[in-house]
């Protein structure tokens, strides 16, 4: 947009320092262009006129047309409130203030006409308004009354302080009567065609005064459009220039390492879903070009041996391998387990990570800058600076949203040349939001369990039933299985009633006396040596229980353990249920989730803990937990700063959210650094949103 819409929102008529100041704290609007860009959240119908004698108590709002006959204030203190009696000729109806009755007792002329609208209330044997919204009936103009009349997202500070929606639609009205014809449509003309777009003038001149229900409905689509564009864009951008620009290893040899790995060690055979991945791995690393590739998996998919494979072509071709994981335990759980994997080979596996002692670490790092290492397992500290790789050819990084963007791109500089990348995650993301928030990678899916697994069955219970629980868990200890007692919290907290950890291990004793049974206690305060501790016990079975907060969320392969029981189940996000009750069901034994919620359960929760009943889809599990909580309340996205949208829904726009992303491709396909004449108006666009934003730049 032309630089007019960058002036302060100080300098709009009406506005001055105390209103800006009051829309830059609560709305997050600075500019002419943020205002503008502040965007209804529903409309009214004001097509009809309706006479105060037909007013009735169906009603929910109403307007009505008449002259202001007289006013005064009654009571004082918080009861002090301002009556004006309005009349349309036939009747009469009482408006009342309990708010701003100064500012009323100005702007109201006796005898002028005014058009109110407001909700019709029935005390006293008589119809009142309270806090109406009144105009006065102006001239045939852009400020004309239309019969759909926008309203927006206001705070409750803004109401107390008159700035409500007709303040912001008379804020807009000025923008649009001086400035309309002036917004540049940045999209080439050809993909407006094809999408079957209006113009972007015509969108903000009937998203917020819509000339009727049809270019309404045409303005939310383009600007829906835009804001998935914009989103799409970046994302296509980056993918483009690296796959144009970024030069990567030619992993072209499958040798000895792999092949000897793959004949005689493997053990099992691996699904089709696996195959599908490593071929599409296979076909990146030979592209010459680097791979920035999502690997999504639902837990116990065999996420981990399509690395190790990965990871034996780096090896087959030369290059060091590291991975990343986001804690130690799962940093050690990967080490026992690629350490155990690769025994037989000629192979050096090491682990680094933040309490590794200095002289370990210092020889460490030593024999890695020789290249006497093929593979380093380790947590944060493997992208410190003093870190350094002879020849690192891929980076794996495990439970990725973990990770920020800054941690990630500190792996490219660990080589001249950047590594290939892939990121896995076992906590299944939706299509629409995997394409809009990490659509700048490349995306494999294992949507396949191996053969075998036994489903987990879960279970829904509340505290009533906490002895039939305990009965249950008794049987299956007793019978030489393990169980895992998970709670949201370590200490007792006054202002949440939740179960607690140091609670929870008393409770769990009473039922489980010692030395009979053997009770770990494991959570986030513990130093990483006791972590270790605690969890090996488990893992060689001399611990019958673990008790636990969500530290055990990832990682943790212990094939005994066949119940996991989730206290407050209600607290936790779906995703993340998931996730934990992924810990069990390892093993030949029948497995069980048993959640434990409130006996008085929210509507919201009910349906979020019917769905892990339900299923035990990962992927099914993350659209209904997207579904109930929205995009910007899942793991990972919340602090991004990615969907930042106003008005289009990534759920509910899935179409819209397709088109722009094939019409960016389709761009950038013909056109990579936007040179063709077509593409200046857009090129110069993304370009000032880049000084804006911070976006990569295009060439």
């Amino acid at each position: 947009m032309p630089n007019y819409l960058h002036t302060k929102i100080e300098f709009l008529k009406g506005v001055g320092p105390t209103k800006a100041e009051l829309l830059n704290k609560e709305l997050s609007i600075f500019t002419l262009g943020d205002i503008l860009r502040h965007f209804p959240f529903r409309y009214e119908d004001r097509s009809k006129v309706i006479k105060i004698k037909n007013i009735t108590n169906d009603l929910p709002y109403i307007q009505i047309k008449g002259t202001i006959n007289s006013l005064r204030q009654e009571g004082h203190g918080k009861s002090k409130r301002l009556i004006c009696f309005f009349h349309d000729g036939e009747s009469s109806i009482e408006l009342i203030w309990f708010k701003g009755i100064g500012y009323f007792e100005k702007y109201i002329t006796l005898g002028k006409e005014y058009i109110c609208f407001g909700k019709p209330n029935f005390f006293n044997g008589k119809y009142s308004i309270v806090h109406p919204e009144l105009s006065e009936k102006k001239g045939e103009d852009l400020t004309k009354e239309l019969s759909i009349v926008a309203i927006y997202p206001l705070t409750e500070m803004l109401k107390r302080r008159r700035v409500d929606s007709k303040f912001i639609r008379e804020c807009i009205i000025q923008i649009l009567q001086s400035h309309r014809f002036n917004i540049t449509d940045y999209l080439p003309k050809g993909t407006i065609e094809y999408n079957n777009l209006i113009s972007r003038e015509l969108a903000f001149l009937n998203i917020h005064r819509p000339k009727d229900e049809l270019l309404l409905k045409q303005a939310q689509v383009r600007i829906k459009f835009d804001e998935f564009f914009l989103l799409q864009f970046k994302m296509a951008l980056l993918n483009t220039e690296r796959k144009i620009k970024l030069n990567g290893f030619v992993f072209g040899n499958v040798g000895e390492s792999f092949n000897q790995y793959y004949d005689d060690y493997l053990g099992f055979e691996l699904t089709n879903a696996q195959k599908r991945v490593i071929k599409e791995i296979r076909k990146d690393m030979n592209t010459g070009h680097q791979m920035n590739r999502l690997l999504q998996g639902d837990v116990g998919s065999g996420k981990t041996i399509v690395a190790l494979l990965t990871g034996l072509i780096a090896i087959d071709n030369g290059f060091q391998v590291c991975i990343m994981a986001p804690t130690e335990i799962l940093a050690y759980q990967h080490y026992e387990s690629i350490s155990k994997e690769t025994g037989n080979l000629p192979i050096d596996v090491a682990i680094l990570t933040g309490s590794t002692t200095k002289g370990k670490r210092n020889a460490l790092l030593e024999r890695l800058k020789n290249g006497e290492i093929n593979i380093i397992i380790g947590t944060h500290a493997l992208i410190e600076d003093r870190v350094v790789y002879k020849n690192l050819g891929l980076a794996i990084i495990d439970e990725q949203h973990r990770f920020g963007v800054v941690q990630r791109s500190k792996l490219w500089k660990k080589n001249q040349i950047p590594p290939h990348v892939l990121v896995m995650t076992a906590t299944p993301i939706p299509r629409t939001l995997a394409m809009t928030v990490y659509g700048d990678l490349d995306s494999s899916i294992i949507d396949e369990l191996p053969k075998g697994r036994k489903p987990v069955r879960t279970i829904l219970r509340n505290d009533n039933d906490r002895l039939k629980i305990m009965h249950f868990v008794k049987e299956e200890v007793d019978a030489g299985r393990q169980v895992y007692f998970v709670f949201p919290l370590i200490e007792e907290s006054d202002k949440l009633d939740l179960k607690d950890l140091m609670n929870g291990y008393g409770m769990v004793t009473d039922h489980f006396p010692l030395p009979k049974y053997q009770i770990g206690l494991m959570h986030g305060k513990l130093r990483p040596d006791e972590k270790r501790q605690v969890m090996e016990l488990f893992q060689k079975g001399i611990t019958n229980i673990l008790i636990s907060t969500t530290v055990i969320e990832v990682g943790v392969n212990i094939p005994n353990a066949s119940v996991m029981v989730i206290e407050n189940a209600e607290r936790f996000g779906l995703s993340q249920l998931h996730q934990l009750r992924g810990r069990v069901g390892r093993g030949s034994d029948s497995s069980y989730c048993i959640l434990v919620g409130s006996r008085k359960l929210s509507a919201n929760a009910k349906e979020r803990l019917n769905a892990m009943v339900e299923t035990s889809n990962g992927f099914e599990i993350a659209a209904k937990d997207l579904k109930i909580r929205g995009p910007g309340n899942i793991e990972g996205i919340e602090q991004s700063g990615i969907l930042d949208l106003k008005l289009a829904d990534i759920i509910k726009d899935e179409d819209l959210l397709l088109m722009a992303r094939e019409a960016c491709y389709k761009i950038l396909d013909s056109d990579p650094n936007l040179d063709s004449p077509n593409h200046m108006i857009l090129k110069k666009y993304l370009d000032s949103r880049n000084k804006r934003l911070g976006w990569s730049r295009i060439s």
